[in-house]
């Protein structure tokens, strides 16, 4: 009886192996594809299609653009995509990258996704960028109409309700932060409000990053 379970034991190794050896290209393409799906990489992606834009459409010499700013509060830290600064305002970028139908009102806490027959809800980012833009106006010492709070869709979204001009999808961020015409900072202005946030953001990092996440899932609870 021992002798016979061995054989069969022995039996199933090369059949594994084979099986193994057909399929095993399928566990990186499964890594891959939640990559793809998760938060995290959309996130990327949608910051990198802004970068790329502004750095396309937005002259260098006017429009001086800054990513991933993470400035101390007193409850702790606030994340902000994009920080444009030109002498017509600093323009504060919030990015979602999300598909399907968006519905939402100025004045709701949370709006709707609607994606085939699922829906789901997310926090409004016009209030969202609300706390960053306050957050810059009390650190930079400026006044509401020297910053404005800028809003960009990006993926495959399309809006069913009537929303604020400075409510974007796609390129057209560009566009409204175009049709701002009249100056309303100095040069030198432009050159102390870059260097205060410079000096005034947390050191880019994984650690960084993970202190903010925890500190937003704090604040949730």
């Amino acid at each position: 009886n021992r002798l016979r379970k061995q054989n069969t034991e022995m039996d199933f190794s090369p059949i594994i192996q084979q099986v193994y050896g057909a399929l095993w290209y399928l566990i990186p393409l499964a890594i891959l594809a939640g990559i793809l799906k998760s938060p995290w990489f959309k996130g990327i992606t949608g910051e990198f299609l802004v970068n790329t834009a502004a750095r396309l459409f937005l002259p260098k010499d006017e429009y001086h653009l800054i990513k991933d700013v993470t400035l101390p509060t007193d409850g702790g830290t606030t994340q902000i995509d994009h920080i444009i600064v030109s002498r017509y305002g600093v323009f504060v970028i919030e990015t979602k990258n999300m598909k399907g139908w968006i519905f939402g009102n100025p004045k709701q806490r949370m709006w709707t996704q609607k994606l085939y027959k699922h829906s789901s809800k997310f926090q409004n980012p016009l209030h969202q960028n609300y706390k960053h833009v306050q957050t810059l106006v009390s650190v930079l010492g400026l006044n509401d109409d020297q910053v404005h709070s800028v809003i960009v869709f990006v993926g495959d979204s399309k809006f069913k309700t009537e929303l604020p001009e400075n409510v974007t999808n796609g390129l057209s961020y560009v566009k409204y932060i175009k049709s701002k015409k009249s100056p309303v900072l100095t040069s030198m202005q432009i050159i102390k409000i870059k260097d205060e946030i410079e000096q005034g953001r947390l050191k880019p990092s994984l650690e960084t990053n993970r202190e903010h996440i925890n500190h937003v899932k704090r604040i949730s609870i």
